[in-house]
């Protein structure tokens, strides 16, 4: 089965945390970018069935629901879909009951949505256009619109985040018609306004307090039904994100539209990060990355990353010597099939732990 990614770069104004591609939201620009989109949806080929369509950005709840039903239209003539799960990620500051319905007739099965946290200094603090109450709103609204898969996105490790204002999140979150949660540590990336603010640098909290935020979350998650199946992600039974699983497991999946990467026919290749370019090219220009889609260790790194784990014989010689040690600090575990797989102690610090399977 293969996944489609349509990125969708546009937003009404960028987060001062973000570093993904987007572009400030102009209407005639919008248009013809929805065009190419469908245009180069069908120049290519794919002989599997999809199974998932994904929607990120950038902000594709701008787009309008006419928009969006362009492009599944698009998906619907020239792929073979297999009732495939249809996500699309969604600002809450758009907590719109009749936008919501009418994107879930439109085809849109799944929703993400950007809550980041329930705290409004928290959210004042990320720069989000949208209230606590909006958060809400948005979800209450989904549901009531028909849907029944949704996920809500939380930042953690936040300046000023304590453990009582993460709980109030938690405790608010476990309690709304939420079936999957994304929970992401802020990153401080380069190029972007919070690593050069004096404020959010001087509060961020320490690693292990980083760690006791996540193990937090891990815990609070767990006992409310949502179980973790890779490093960032929970679901209850059966809400596990189809087309994320792919990223993970070095699936096929093609990405549409500048700054998307795709891992097709055992190649990994991007798009350029210019939306006036991709416009105007009759199909979009392909960086290749690498002539093979995973290489032995990257797939390793990758697996080792999900709570299904790898094989123990999988590992060298060498590194099998560190699992004892790992599993008696409580960072890995040996499951029943005899894979490895990281305990959430050991995701905390995956890189280190990772590191010594892979040295």
């Amino acid at each position: 089965m293969t996944g489609i990614y349509i990125h969708v770069p546009f937003c009404a104004r960028k987060c001062p945390y973000c570093d993904f591609y987007s572009v400030s939201y102009r209407k005639p620009l919008a248009e013809e970018y929805i065009q190419a989109v469908i245009r180069n949806l069908h120049h290519y080929q794919i002989s599997d069935a999809v199974d998932s369509i994904y929607f990120g950005g950038g902000t594709p709840s701008l787009l309008s629901v006419s928009q969006i039903s362009g492009i599944l239209e698009a998906c619907d003539r020239n792929f073979r879909l297999a009732s495939p799960e249809i996500t699309l990620e969604y600002n809450p500051a758009r907590a719109d009951f009749q936008y919501l319905s009418d994107l879930h007739t439109a085809g849109i099965n799944r929703l993400s949505i950007g809550t980041q946290s329930f705290s409004d200094a928290q959210l004042t603090l990320l720069g989000r256009t949208h209230t606590a109450e909006q958060n809400l709103q948005t979800v209450r609204n989904a549901e009531k619109a028909g849907f029944r898969n949704i996920s809500c996105d939380l930042m953690l490790a936040l300046p000023y985040q304590t453990e009582e204002i993460l709980s109030e999140t938690l405790n608010v979150l476990t309690s709304l018609p939420v079936q999957h949660v994304s929970a992401y540590l802020l990153q401080m990336e380069e190029h972007t306004p919070f690593y050069t603010n004096r404020e959010i640098l001087d509060n961020l909290p320490d690693d292990d307090s980083s760690a006791d935020r996540y193990l937090q979350t891990v815990h609070t998650l767990e006992k409310s039904g949502f179980h973790q199946y890779e490093v960032s992600s929970f679901a209850k039974s059966g809400f596990e994100s189809r087309h994320n699983l792919k990223y993970w497991f070095c699936e096929d999946y093609l990405g549409i539209g500048a700054g998307a990467h795709s891992c097709m026919g055992n190649r990994r290749f991007s798009v350029p990060k210019d939306a006036d370019l991709f416009c105007k090219n009759p199909v979009q220009e392909e960086i290749t990355i690498s002539e093979t889609a995973c290489d032995r260790e990257e797939q390793l790194m990758l697996a080792l990353r999900t709570v299904r784990g790898v094989p123990e014989s999988a590992f060298s010689p060498d590194t099998r010597r560190n699992i004892p040690l790992l599993i008696k600090n409580n960072y890995i575990r040996s499951k029943e099939d005899n894979h490895i797989c990281l305990t959430p102690e050991g995701f905390a610090v995956s890189n280190a732990v990772i590191s010594m399977l892979l040295e």
